[in-house]
């Protein structure tokens, strides 16, 4: 069969998403901003098509561990330079912005993609142990990082000392290695597409012939520059992000939530097109995996930035947070713990994305 090739629009897109945010990034106004938000969903169409090229050359699972890798690497670096130019207004930023994303990744991305392949295929399966691996490893890390700060009583608030800070990034970076390990190279049969007897999931795509090396290294490095597009153009649409929610009388929390569903989007529309070809394990592996590089990453990166700069960090999430989250993790757990998937589980993920964001608008 043919092997994946790399379209001229793709090509383009990131190019057209630099220029337009140089050119154009600085200027306020209705059209700058549809001008803005074309240009970076070009991009994020863009980033799904390299992504798809990037991860056909490598195979399963390692094409979803280089984009939730490429995807978290941009994601701190913002979040990074945002907190060194907000000063002590943003000492809650990487709290919210991890929260967001992971309730995005565990409602949302994997409420819509067993939904959509419930509804094309009924039922859909998943490999028991590489849900329950993924789950384990991000439960602990979360507990530790988002939960456990709103109970130490060294320092007052939901804030950890910078001795304790330091263990939560050593412990998040050593589960998240872990589970690399178990991933890609222990138990890599986990997380390849299996069909309901437990044989390989032959997609069609499985059978194209892989793209070459200078096709694939090409891939890569747009994917990087769209990735980068993507989130810069978000950050130069949150003024106007703002301005909105502040019309309808919306907490700015908001804003974060949609930013990151910008960011998290690429991820997004490649594990829906993979639920869409039968391949729900391919999905899972995208929204779990980025969910733990996501945290895994962020809160090491922020601890070492903190530590250095002397600034505070918030990391504990308040009660309301605290009991969505608990009950998101236990949804997907149950969904994903039988290894089949029908439309009831998307639905049910689905109603508590809706409740968070409800809760967010109506606190």
């Amino acid at each position: 069969m043919k092997s994946l090739a790399l379209p001229f629009w793709t090509l383009l897109a990131p190019v057209l998403a630099w220029i337009a945010y140089f050119a154009i990034g600085g200027m306020a106004g209705t059209l700058p901003s549809v001008l803005l938000s074309v240009v970076l969903i070009a991009g994020v169409l863009a980033a799904v098509h390299h992504a798809e090229v990037v991860a056909h050359r490598v195979g399963e699972p390692f094409g979803t561990i280089i984009l939730a890798l490429a995807v978290t690497v941009i994601e701190v670096s913002l979040l990074v330079s945002l907190m060194s130019s907000g000063g002590e207004k943003t000492a809650a930023l990487a709290r919210d912005t991890v929260f967001a994303a992971i309730m995005i990744i565990l409602t949302f991305i994997i409420g819509i993609c067993i939904l959509v392949g419930g509804v094309k295929f009924r039922e859909q399966f998943v490999t028991k142990h590489a849900a329950t691996s993924a789950l384990v490893a991000l439960t602990a890390i979360l507990v530790l990082t988002l939960v456990l700060p709103n109970y130490t009583i060294s320092r007052p608030g939901p804030q950890y000392t910078n001795p304790q800070l330091i263990f939560a990034a050593v412990v998040s970076l050593i589960i998240y290695a872990s589970f690399i390990m178990i991933q890609s190279v222990r138990h890599r049969d986990y997380f390849l597409p299996k069909d309901e007897k437990g044989n390989l999931n032959d997609a069609e795509d499985t059978h194209a012939t892989p793209p070459s090396d200078k096709t694939t290294f090409t891939s890569l490095f747009l994917l990087i520059a769209c990735l980068g597009a993507v989130v810069l153009l978000a950050k130069k649409l949150s003024p106007s992000l703002e301005a909105g929610v502040a019309s309808i009388g919306a907490p700015n929390s908001l804003v974060g939530i949609i930013i990151a569903m910008i960011v998290l989007l690429p991820e997004c529309i490649a594990a829906i097109q993979a639920a869409r070809k039968d391949r729900l394990q391919t999905s899972m592996n995208l929204a779990l995996g980025s969910a733990l590089a996501s945290i895994g990453l962020t809160i090491p990166a922020v601890a070492i930035y903190t530590l250095f700069s002397h600034t505070t960090v918030l990391l504990g999430i308040d009660t309301t947070s605290t009991v969505l989250l608990i009950l998101s993790i236990f949804t997907v757990m149950l969904s994903l713990v039988t290894g089949k998937t029908n439309v009831l589980y998307g639905v049910v993920l689905l109603t508590i994305f809706a409740a968070y964001l409800f809760l967010n608008i109506f606190p």
